[in-house]
């Protein structure tokens, strides 16, 4: 055996070897420690159609996220007017994107267009304004920008959620104008989901109101658990409307188990911002009641004893762990900027899965045996040589699949099998070109050389072009449309090196080891 043939076949039984170790984690159980600082410890993963799981597609309410700026803007705008002594009344939202408030003294209305114009360029008049009643509604750019954004901040958050959330290779992407579509291989706790995604999570701290003579207050209700029956009862409570704190400054959240036969409950602890706020709250609220609202319901309202410093707080209900432990993944990723209802909803059940990896499977067993039977019978010992080289394509392709942690879905079961009949056309076209040398009376050896130089251009044509056609699916497509273009580039640069190289070898050692004058083909 000469050196090429060596260095070369040590090439094949390399690439060969580390795919099998990059596999090892779909054969083999139990893993020595030191596996996973070097190679892949998971299995390939299976997309949602293979193991089943969630599909939901969310619609993000950007109409809220506009009037949440307008409510922000209208406590602004009355707190400045306030401070200017501009005496005004009657505050509310007339509209989306409008609010509109009595100026009780006309002679202040230069002062407060003057305010308007200064701070609040988003705002521009919305009716005549003439009389003591005054409109203002959002400029159209700022509305837009509000709507783009409640998009985008969403989707992240979203993102952030599920990551804590621990589902491997989720699917998380805009879909139309306002809709999110979220696909959650192996989840199968619906509902769970639904809440972890779905929940606004806006965290506010507001002080109790005590004196039933304030009027300025927002009644929300909370949850008031007994310890002693374990009964849960509703609690109306009225609040200062002014938000002290809100979840912005959460740094961290982590839930945590109760003592002594208590509820778990979140701990939380806030940025250096946070924590400067909350150890003025406290210090200057002693023995008054702080209200930890979230999404409009109280949590808890625990009485201040004493000037916390620090920056931590903790969150108290009747949580179960898990609901608990949901609550500090949402506070961690942070509040959604609007409210999102589920549009499109689908749970795929794990008999399902296993039913289309079953049938996926079957196709692709039936249909590479017949290709390889065909093969053998066609081309005899040049058969064999070409079912070697298919054989070590799958084998490639299934290790590049396990190294670089894929997702293996239906269509990327479909690209596998289109990849089987790319690997057998470009086989069936170098052992045609060595047929016809070798009808023309060449011998072996220079009918092989002379047979894979001239098939060779005619293979890299036609798989450079599904590459490159591949590739602008991994690029434009999403889902399922990824899983197939990613098998498929994989499954090309896998057959190029099977039956250009791999083949080229065994034909070399073949006719040199042996010596042999002809060739059965």
């Amino acid at each position: 055996m000469n050196r090429s043939i060596a260095w070369r076949g040590a090439v094949v039984v390399g690439a060969l070897g580390l795919s099998a170790l990059f596999l090892m984690p779909n054969l083999v159980n139990r893993l020595p420690a030191w596996w996973g600082s070097i190679f892949a410890t998971e299995a390939i993963n299976l997309g949602l159609d293979l193991q089943g799981g969630i599909h939901m597609v969310l619609e993000v309410e950007v109409d809220k996220a506009v009037e949440n700026r307008v409510d922000l803007l209208m406590e602004q705008l009355r707190s400045d007017a306030r401070d200017q002594e501009i005496a005004t009344r009657n505050w509310r939202r007339t509209a989306t994107d409008s609010l509109q408030f009595e100026l009780i003294s006309r002679s202040k209305r230069e002062q407060l267009d003057s305010l308007v114009a200064d701070d609040y360029p988003v705002l521009q008049t919305a009716a005549a304004n003439e009389g003591k009643i005054l409109s203002f509604r959002l400029i159209e750019p700022e509305i837009e920008g509000i709507r783009q954004f409640a998009v985008d901040q969403a989707l992240e958050t979203i993102r952030n959620r599920v990551d804590e959330f621990g589902v491997a290779e989720p699917t998380i992407q805009r879909t139309g104008a306002h809709g999110i579509l979220i696909q959650l291989p192996g989840v199968q706790d619906p509902e769970r989901a639904k809440s972890l995604i779905g929940r606004t999570a806006q965290l506010q701290f507001q002080l109790v109101e005590d004196d039933p003579a304030v009027t300025d207050v927002v009644v929300l209700d909370g949850v008031s658990a007994d310890a002693a029956t374990g009964l849960e009862s509703e609690i109306t409570y009225r609040l200062q409307r002014t938000v002290l704190m809100s979840g912005e400054v959460i740094a961290d959240a982590r839930h945590r188990p109760g003592q002594l036969g208590d509820p778990p409950y979140v701990s939380l602890t806030l940025n250096s911002n946070g924590a400067r706020r909350f150890d003025q709250i406290t210090r200057d609220n002693v023995g008054r009641n702080l209200a930890i609202v979230l999404d409009g319901k109280v949590q808890s309202a625990p009485v201040i004893r004493e000037r916390i410093g620090g920056g931590r707080a903790v969150i108290t209900g009747n949580f179960t762990l898990d609901e608990a432990r949901d609550l500090a993944i949402v506070l961690r990723a942070g509040a959604l900027p609007a409210p999102v209802t589920i549009a499109e909803e689908r749970t795929v059940g794990p008999s399902l899965g296993r039913d289309s990896i079953i049938s996926g499977t079957r196709s692709f067993m039936i249909g590479g045996s017949l290709v390889l039977v065909f093969m053998l019978i066609y081309y005899r010992v040049a058969g064999v040589i070409a079912n070697l080289a298919l054989v070590i394509n799958i084998f490639l392709l299934l290790g590049v699949l396990a190294g670089f942690q894929a997702t293996l879905t239906l269509p990327g079961i479909a690209g596998m099998v289109l990849t089987l009949g790319m690997a057998v056309d470009a086989n069936v076209l170098v052992n045609e070109r060595i047929r016809e040398e070798l009808r023309r009376g060449e011998a072996p050896r220079a009918a092989v050389d002379s047979g894979y130089s001239r098939a060779l251009p005619a293979i890299l044509d036609s798989n450079a072009t599904t590459f490159l056609a591949g590739l602008i699916l991994f690029q434009f497509g999403s889902g399922p449309i990824k899983g197939f273009a990613l098998t498929l580039c994989v499954g090309i640069a896998s057959t190029i090196f099977s039956a250009v190289f791999a083949s080229r070898v065994m034909y070399d050692f073949t006719l040199s080891g042996t010596g042999r004058r002809s060739l059965s083909i």
